[in-house]
């Protein structure tokens, strides 16, 4: 009787459409057919679910179209791209470097990281992607296996059973926990008289006071948790032979001091460590300081750096698997770090990297993802350092990075004070992106005011480069393909006004793009390529010229090129 009545309820909470379905994806909204990773799919790990996160809406077929290579990438902050977050990421990275090599290809690679999250989060996304068809999963993860939702710290205890934890995500499932949860909070919080106070940074609301000692039983039971999960995802991906890509991870070594430390019975601490590493550092001697540097990281009490024990568990996990792929980012960042000692060249704080940091991660993978065969050879590869200069992103997206990181280090636990103001004129770019990290606009609106900025300054050159973040950011939009594509023919891009317009062109079919790409490789001298285009726009033509003798004229030039 009680288990019928609590059904009842829940199916009554559910007709008048209380709570919320807690599934990874759900339809978008704006496309048919699509789906997008559902917003509220994260509360289902969160205790407190003012503290949940959202991800990025980045829409993929629920029936995956024909030469399309799909890549779903799973993790944390870092692999949603923080603080740059739209094109900083280093799937955004991938993504540019990928269209730019493989322009009659379609790429789908789908973001399914949330900030403050762990491997639980992970395991039960990766589940969930399974059933899309999947060309290849990236996972970067490990950074919050201790704080993180669901972590060991902020379980208080649950975390320490596995059991007990998948039952805890599994209750928030349902709309009468929900309402049980949200019923609770609120007397807590009048009983109390403390409420959760969301100017505080998530850092500190998620991890304030949680000290965990080196090979103390918390810090192992964070080791096994992530070992586990991260077990049954290679797992279920080698059985389904899907190629995974499992990234070992990078963390500040040297340009940031301890965040806790605490001296054992001899008087040795992280903070002495830290010391004599930057003293070995100073003296040129590399080796002894990255031994010293890396010790002080381990025994930082407040554990928001993963420990080098995950790098080993993620080396045997991938070694243990079919299919599992290590992706070294590791040494990347250390051929690109003084006497490979991690620090300020490539890392912002402890874990986030700098823009030439997510470059580098992309790096990473993209090199990965060609060794392990799944991207051919391509007449126009595009450059680890070409791509460097090329990646569209704008100067708002460098600034408001910037913006956040000062922000986030004023408060707890860096507690950075933040800069003097300068007193002077902002520039055009520092008042979007000031605008952005206080969320006056959205990115979208700072990208079209940005825009009409340069177009007023007529600077072709900068507008190219914001029309191409935007196409970047929605490649589904054929609008922002087109406007690139214009701005490219501009600055005599021709080929890569092509890249653009044939995209569109797959996206969305019209006379008007099939005439832009047959002029423009008709002037290029590729009747071949043109071909295709100028028999569509024959057989579509809305111009008052008959095109039937372009066409026989191209299929003449075609066959003459073919003779020689």
């Amino acid at each position: 009787m009680p288990f019928l009545v609590l059904l009842v309820l829940e199916g009554a909470l559910r007709l008048f459409g209380y709570g919320h379905d807690l599934a990874v994806f759900t339809e978008d909204p704006g496309r048919k057919g699509y789906l997008i990773l559902n917003q509220h799919a994260s509360k289902r790990y969160f205790a407190n679910q003012k503290n949940a996160t959202y991800g990025n809406a980045e829409p993929f077929m629920a029936r995956k179209a024909p030469n399309t290579f799909r890549i779903f990438v799973l993790g944390e902050s870092t692999t949603i791209g923080y603080p740059y977050m739209n094109n900083g990421s280093f799937h955004r990275w991938l993504q540019y470097r990928l269209a730019q090599t493989y322009p009659e290809r379609d790429f789908e690679i789908i973001n399914l990281a949330l900030t403050a999250v762990n491997s639980y989060t992970v395991l039960d996304f990766g589940k969930a992607m399974l059933d899309y068809e999947p060309d290849a999963v990236l996972v970067y993860t490990g950074h919050n296996e201790y704080y993180g939702a669901m972590g060991v710290a902020a379980t208080k205890g649950i975390g320490h059973s596995r059991t007990l934890a998948r039952l805890l995500m599994n209750l928030r499932g349902l709309r009468l926990t929900q309402l049980i949860a949200s019923v609770t909070d609120k007397f807590s919080e009048m009983l109390s008289g403390e409420k959760v106070d969301l100017r505080e940074n998530l850092m500190k609301r998620m991890a304030a006071d949680q000290q965990i000692a080196f090979g103390s039983d918390d810090y192992r039971a964070g080791l096994d948790q992530f070992r586990v999960n991260m077990d049954e995802l290679a797992a279920l991906t080698s059985a389904k032979g899907i190629p995974l890509f499992m990234s070992n991870l990078v963390s500040n070594e040297k340009d940031l001091k301890p965040f806790i430390s605490i001296p054992d019975k001899q008087g040795n601490s992280a903070d002495m460590h830290y010391q004599s590493g930057i003293k070995l550092y100073q003296e040129a001697d590399y080796a002894g300081a990255k031994k010293e540097l890396v010790l002080a990281k381990e025994l930082d009490a407040l554990r928001f750096r993963a420990p080098e024990a995950l790098n080993t568990i993620i080396k045997d996990v991938a070694h243990a698997h079919k299919g599992v792929t290590l992706v070294d980012a590791r040494d990347l960042f250390e051929k690109h770090s003084t006497g490979r000692i991690l620090g300020k060249e490539t890392l912002l704080e402890h874990v986030h990297p700098n823009l030439q940091g997510y470059a580098l991660l992309s790096e990473a993978f993209y090199q990965s993802l060609r060794k392990a065969g799944l991207l051919p050879a391509s007449r126009v590869e595009m450059p680890f350092e070409i791509l460097k200069k090329q990646m569209p992103i704008t100067l708002v997206d460098s600034l408001k990075g910037e913006y956040e990181m000062m922000i986030l280090k004023e408060g707890w636990p860096f507690n950075i004070p933040m800069p003097a103001e300068e007193k002077r004129e902002k520039t055009e770019e520092e008042k979007l992106a000031g605008a952005l990290v206080v969320k006056q606009i959205s990115w979208r609106d700072a990208m079209s005011r940005l825009q009409r900025h340069y177009a007023a300054a007529k600077d072709t050159t900068r507008m190219l480069r914001v029309a191409e973040a935007l196409a970047l950011d929605d490649p589904l939009n054929p609008v922002y393909l087109d406007n690139a594509g214009k701005l490219s023919i501009a600055m005599g891009l021709n080929r890569q006004a092509v890249n653009y317009f044939s995209k569109a062109f797959r996206t969305e079919k019209s006379f008007e793009r099939a005439r832009m790409l047959f002029v423009i490789l008709l002037k290029m001298d590729e009747p071949a390529e043109a071909l295709p285009y100028v028999r569509y726009a024959a057989a579509n033509n809305t111009s008052r010229f008959n095109l039937n003798e372009l066409l026989s004229f191209v299929e003449q030039q075609v066959e003459a090129k073919k003779r020689r």
